[in-house]
This record gives structure tokens, sequence and C-alpha cells, in this order.
């Protein structure tokens, strides 16, 4: 007979087993890091050609959102693709103080680009990592080539009672384990089980994302872009964006007041179905093409 101590033992090394296998499957290949002002960043650097950057979404890593998604492969084809796991997630550092986060994220992209001594490149971002990006047009607009703002937008300046309400129980949703309000605020399109919410808990829990996740909804407010900055604007940008998603009314708000700003509306697309969009890629290539300029970035 075997004792519940044999078991016990028996159920945690499953359970380790397990974690460790999903773990490999959210971080992926170990590629580079690099010294961000204090917090280590990790990156990887792949292909040949005009450098485009790859940034990736709230709770993501670089890659689950652009290597298994395969616009990686793809890119790299025709494009120096480099991709960074935001300060918070995968495995780059994690503060759990919000002052770490905010404009932090973008001025990371510049790091990045000083590290790698890359003069200009195209920016790509994806939800949260859209946001990242308008930052980074906003406050670096020497350094890129054209930018993508996808499933994503430009809220306004917008801090009400409701908004800063909001994104705390967004933050300590986040604390606890729990997405449902960002589910919900992205458009519902995932509708998750018990056993799912247990898993996702377990899954931030382990990986130490959750208090992380927790700082960067805080730090937030540090990315904000006014609608001075977005009416100056003078870098070719792009917003691919699902009819299904939850933050197609932030997009169009974005198209309303940005200057040199294409919209582009995925028909039956989600918040997280886009990137994977057959028309995705198709959509940004182009317009990627015609906006490099002869100048070596």
């Amino acid at each position: 007979m075997v004792g519940c101590g044999a078991i016990a033992l028996l159920f945690t090394a499953t359970v380790l087993a397990g974690f460790v296998e999903l773990r490999s499957q959210l971080l992926g290949p170990e590629g580079h890091y690099f010294d961000s002002q204090g917090v280590r960043i990790h990156y990887t650097d792949e292909g040949t050609g005009v450098p485009v950057v790859l940034v990736h979404g709230l709770g993501m890593t670089a890659h689950v959102q652009w290597r298994r998604s395969g616009q990686i492969d793809m890119f790299k084809e025709r494009y120096r693709v480099i991709t960074l796991d935001n300060r918070g997630h995968g495995r780059s550092d994690k503060p759990h103080d919000p002052g770490q986060y905010g404009a932090e994220m973008s001025e990371d992209l510049a790091r990045l680009l000083d590290h790698l001594q890359i003069k200009k490149t195209h920016v790509v971002g994806y939800s949260l990592g859209g946001i990242i990006t308008l930052k980074f047009v906003a406050t670096h607009p020497d350094r890129v080539l054209s930018a993508a703002v996808c499933a994503s937008g430009w809220g306004g300046q917008r801090p009400t009672p409701e908004n800063i309400a909001f994104a705390e129980a967004v933050a300590q949703g986040f604390e606890r384990g729990e997405i449902g309000l960002v589910l919900k605020r992205l458009g519902g399109y995932l509708q998750l089980n018990f056993a799912e919410r247990l898993g996702v808990r377990t899954v931030l829990t382990l990986s130490g994302m959750s208090h992380s996740l927790a700082a960067v909804v805080r730090g937030m407010p540090g990315l904000d872009v006014t609608e001075e900055q977005l009416r100056a604007n003078t870098v070719p940008v792009l917003t691919i964006i699902g009819d299904k998603d939850g933050l197609l009314s932030d997009a169009q708000a974005l198209h309303d007041h940005m200057a040199n700003h294409t919209l582009v509306i995925l028909p039956g697309a989600n918040h997280g179905s886009a990137v994977g969009a057959v028309s995705f890629l198709p959509e940004l290539e182009p317009f990627m093409q015609n906006s490099t300029t002869k100048t070596s970035p």
C-alpha cells in the first residue's frame, strides 16, 4: 500500500513536471539579455535586412505572441526581426514597483536599439504593445521608420474616477490570479471555465507575473499620449484591429485624432485572433515597405 506521503510527492512531481512543460511553451527558446537602467530585459534577434521590433501584449510573452502565431518565421524571410519580453513579463525582470513601468516600457525599446546599435526601425505592437509603440512614436519619432499599433488605440485623456477604479480592480485581480475583467474589457472573446481559471491563477503565481502585471497596470498612466502629440505626428502609423475587438472604439479614436494614421478593420476578428488572421501580414507588410526610407536604419 502506497503511503500518503508518497502520493503527495507523486502529485507534486506531476504538477511540477506539467508546469515545467507549460513554462517552456510560454517562454520559448532563450535568447539574449541587456541591462535597461537596472532591469534585465530578454530579447531575440533573427534574420537580416531592415529591422522590425515586435512588442507583445499584457500578460503575454514574445514567444506566444509572435513565434507561436508564425509571425517571426514570416517576417525573418525579409527582415531582421527583434522581439523582447516586456519588463514584468516572460524571461525579463519583474519589478513590483509601478514606477518601474509606464514610460520605462517605451524607453526599453530605445535602449534596446542603442544596445544593438540600430538607428531606425519598424515597430509593431499588439494590445499593450501597441500602447507602448504609440508612446515610442510620440517620444522617439526619429527612431521609427513605421509603426503598427495593432489591437489597440487611444483612450483619450480620461482619468475619471470610474477609469481609475477599474484599473485598480484589474490590478487587484492580477494579484489574485484573475483576468476576468481584462477579458471583458477586450470584448469577452474568451470564456474560461473553472479549470481554466485555476490554470491561469497557477501560471501567474508560479511564473511570478501576478504582482508584476498588477504593477504594469498601475503604471500605465505613464504611457499616456496627448492629443497634441497625436496631431503633430509625422511617422506613418497603421492600426489593424478586429471588428469584434473591445478596443475598436479606441482604435477609431486614434484614427480620428492622429496625423499620418491608417486604420484597417478585419471582419470577424476579435482581440485575440487578429494577429493570426490570414490578412494580418498582407495588410502590414506593404505598409512597412512603403514606409521604408532610403536612409539606412
